[in-house]
Parts: structure tokens; sequence; C-alpha cells
């Protein structure tokens, strides 16, 4: 698995400005790759994984697309994703994970993108030939949806849809615009999983 590390550089200290904690996950065969906004803070964590929030939906859409079951990756007993699970599932179907915030500061102290201040953006540029498979990239929310479509020059596309970009000459990738997993996105999971 390759990874960028200058994704986690550390920055001079700034008030309130947190850096992502993770480097991005890719692995070798990554065919689409799932942008997010930014973690929750630690004490929200239930691993230190991307969606790590056990009150997120991401890993039981996942659950019901590929296996027909939203505990698939769910340790009830431990209140925890299984992130041994998780990442074989995610090498295996080469899905790689990043978020759109580098660098964020939190409006509101919580988890809501809607609240998070994009300091300092990812490099999507310097990922793509990390990723030579790579064919699809989808937003997990409308913050991250926005974050792209800046960083891509296109417009962010209506939920459930996509547009084309080309960041390099003959190297089209399509990007996908996916509903919020967050609980406090008001749509049912069922409805999340068929997006």
């Amino acid at each position: 698995m390759e990874s960028n590390t200058s994704f986690i550089t550390p920055q001079p200290s700034e008030p309130g400005v947190e850096t992502h904690p993770w480097q991005p996950f890719i692995p070798d065969n990554a065919r689409v790759l799932f942008l997010g906004s930014f973690p929750p803070p630690p004490s929200r964590w239930s691993m230190p994984f991307y969606y790590p929030n056990r009150n997120n939906d991401f890993w039981r859409v996942m659950g019901i697309v590929f296996y027909d079951n939203p505990d698939r990756f769910y340790d009830s007993a431990a209140k925890s994703f299984r992130l041994d699970d998780i990442t074989a599932f995610a090498t295996e179907r080469g899905i790689a994970l990043c978020d759109t915030g580098r660098r964020i500061r939190r409006l509101r102290g919580n988890a809501s993108a809607a609240f998070h201040e994009i300091v300092e953006a990812i490099d999507l540029q310097s990922l793509i030939p990390l990723m030579p498979h790579l064919r699809a990239v989808a937003s997990t929310g409308t913050l991250a949806a926005k974050v792209i479509a800046s960083l891509t020059g296109t417009e962010a596309p209506k939920m459930g849809e996509w547009t084309m970009w080309s960041p390099v000459p003959d190297r089209n990738i399509a990007i996908w615009r996916m509903p919020s997993t967050s609980r406090a996105y008001p749509m049912k999971i069922e409805k999340k999983a068929a997006y």
C-alpha cells in the first residue's frame, strides 16, 4: 500500500486548527476513492481509521451494498467497527479512502462538516498518480463535494449523479456525489445504500 507522506507533514501550530490524523488509505488496486470532509474529534472514534464514529453509517452502507448486512463490519459487543475486516475489505475491493480537509477549524467544536472551515485542502493532484487504476472519486456529503469541485475545476454534481474530470490528458475520472453518511443527515440508511 502506497501513501502520500506529505499529507501528514507537521504544520506550524495555529490556534484551533487540526491536522488530519491519518495518511490516505490507498490499496495498490484502488479503483474508487471515497472522500469525506474530516474525522470527528478523537473522543468520538471507535477505531483510528476513516469514518470512525460508530454513529456514522458509512461502514453500515458498505455492509448493505456488498453483503446485504449493515452490521458486517460492526462488533456490537465491543461497540466498535472491526478495523481489520474493514481494511481487508477495502484492499480487496480497491477502495481508497481520504478526506478533503488536510487542516480544518471546527467552528462549533463538533463533528458536523457544516461547521468545518477548510484551512487547507488535500493535494488531490498528488494522490492521483498513486492510483493508476482509479476510475471514480465519490464524495460523502455536501462539504466534500464542494471541496472536490474546487480542487478539480468542476461543478459539484447533484446527489447520485456524476461529472467527468480529466486530471491529465487521456485520463478520465468520474466524480460522484453520494449522500452524507452522518446520522444527522435525514435519510434512511437503505436509501443512502441505494445511492
